[in-house]
């Protein structure tokens, strides 16, 4: 279920925009002035606000500014100016979107719709770019978690860079010295020491850590991740 903050100092309108909105399985939340949207918004996770303008305490146009500071939440602005100097200013200022008052609630729930759809196809589109997945081999990057056909499997810092930069760069062959100073960061001083890294990760990720499906050895040169 998705939260939708609702900003309005009209506590009526408000409360319509509620029932439009949870009769579509939407949670509601709401504010009467951007002060308390900003301070919804930090305790709650919002991933829709429908925000009017002219409001007391702190403006919506105000209050989306600060929210732009960190976050590409949805914004759609509620407002009786109609004007299109009205409608650019909002959307200049961060807004998403932009519907004059009174409306529809017919259009304004297929903004919503809309606005929340794009939304979430971003944010899932965001968190598959930190997952790098070969065969049944996934790798977490924004967690930095492994895992071997769906289950979590330990790994230390250092093994998890050395798949990393291998998984990353799939096919192509690494030699030993050039792992070592990729991953340690320094000259290859002690480069053996990624052979026995490399013999750990196996025993995780491998079946048959003799007979390796994909992480394998390129004799007198290096080792690569098979794809």
């Amino acid at each position: 279920m998705y939260n939708i903050l609702v900003v309005d100092d009209e506590k009526e309108i408000a409360d319509a925009i509620e029932i439009y909105l949870k009769n579509q399985n939407y949670n509601v939340l709401k504010a009467y002035n951007g002060k308390e949207a900003l301070e919804v918004f930090e305790r709650e996770e919002i991933h829709l606000i429908l925000m009017d303008i002219m409001m007391p305490l702190l403006d919506g146009t105000s209050a989306t500014i600060k929210i732009r500071e960190n976050s590409t939440v949805p914004i759609i602005f509620l407002s009786a100016k109609s004007e299109s100097t009205d409608k650019i200013l909002g959307l200049n200022v961060g807004a998403d979107d932009y519907i004059t008052k009174p409306f529809d609630p017919l259009e304004l729930l297929a903004r919503v719709n809309s606005n929340i759809r794009r939304y979430t196809n971003y944010s899932d589109m965001k968190e598959n770019k930190n997952i790098i997945k070969i065969g049944g081999i996934e790798l977490n990057d924004e967690c930095k978690i492994l895992s071997v056909d769906g289950e979590n499997v330990k790994i230390t810092p250092l093994e998890y860079k050395i798949l990393y930069l291998l998984m990353c760069h799939p096919n192509r062959v690494f030699s030993i010295d050039e792992i070592y100073e990729k991953v340690w960061k320094e000259p290859a001083y002690n480069s053996d020491t990624v052979t026995v890294h490399i013999r750990r990760i196996r025993e995780k990720i491998e079946i048959n850590p003799k007979e390796p499906k994909y992480l394998k050895v390129v004799w007198g040169i290096g080792y690569k991740f098979q794809k």
